[in-house]
């Protein structure tokens, strides 16, 4: 059984940076694609990015030259560094796998950015 916790949201200002992180427990994680998540209030959850078990990425046209994914299999976590934040990023952030899996669903993370 896998479990993912989100961790590194908080407050920042437009145009900062955050790096969040997701960290699994479970020997499988390294097989499985990847991939960050966010929902903001009012809004259905979207993708904002994925990553394969072997580090090919894609992400969201909206965070794209902004956000970057990346995972370290050996210690069974995936980040997602954000730069040039806009207010519209603000959102509660989540991983999951990608497809995402129903049960693996945590509480996420909150970013907010506001000045």
């Amino acid at each position: 059984q896998v479990q993912l916790v989100e961790s590194g949201g908080g407050l920042v200002q437009p145009g900062g940076s955050l790096r969040l992180s997701c960290a699994a427990a479970g020997s499988i994680f390294r097989i499985y694609t990847m991939g960050w998540y966010r929902q903001a209030p009012g809004k259905q959850r979207e993708l904002v990015a994925h990553i394969t078990s072997g580090g090919r990425t894609n992400s969201a046209d909206s965070v794209k030259g902004r956000f970057t994914i990346s995972r370290d299999n050996a210690k069974n976590t995936v980040y997602l560094q954000m730069n040039s934040l806009k207010p519209e990023d603000t959102a509660v952030y989540y991983c999951n796998f990608y497809p995402p899996n129903l049960g693996y669903w945590g509480q996420g993370t909150q970013v907010t950015v506001s000045s």
